[in-house]
């Protein structure tokens, strides 16, 4: 006999999943686009980080200063944001978590929906589940003669079209 499993919808997941995180999937993309800004400048203005974002500026100021008061960000009423120490350590790891995922949906599949599926899935994967796509993809990359067979494979399979 099987053991019992507890299976759940996904918003039940991202539920529980919610006990460990602190940051939002919101924040978590407002922190991964300061960081991407401020690797290249010090810093980042409300109105730029809300343009990079596609979000009206009043959004991105109530996102701000929930970053602000978490510490993760420096940020002064109609001023610049800049990361803090602990802000660039979080966003860093948000940034490879994001390439990990690309990475992984570039090499397998359409590179025209790499994005949206990363962007889908990018808040809601277990750090360990993490591991395993960057374990695949790092495999795959070692190995081209694998990387092949499955281009080959994908060739000759057919795949039913769920779209």
């Amino acid at each position: 006999m099987t053991p019992e499993k507890n299976f759940y919808t996904v918003r039940g997941y991202q539920l529980l999943n919610t006990g460990n995180k602190v940051l939002t999937s919101s924040m978590e993309d407002y922190l991964e686009m300061i960081y991407r800004t401020c690797m290249e400048e010090d810093y980042i203005r409300v109105n730029q980080l809300s343009a990079k974002l596609n979000v009206r500026p009043s959004s991105t100021t109530k996102i701000v200063q929930k970053l602000d008061a978490m510490g993760l960000i420096n940020y002064q009423r109609y001023g610049i944001i800049k990361l803090t120490k602990s802000g660039s350590e979080v966003g860093a790891y948000l940034l490879n978590r994001h390439l990990i995922l690309e990475k992984f949906f570039q090499m397998i599949g359409d590179q025209d929906v790499s994005l949206r599926d990363t962007e889908m899935i990018e808040h809601d994967i277990s750090a360990s589940g993490l591991r395993y796509i960057q374990l695949l993809t790092d495999f795959m990359e070692y190995h081209p003669e694998v990387k092949e067979k499955y281009e080959q494979f994908k060739k000759d399979y057919r795949l039913p079209n769920h779209e």
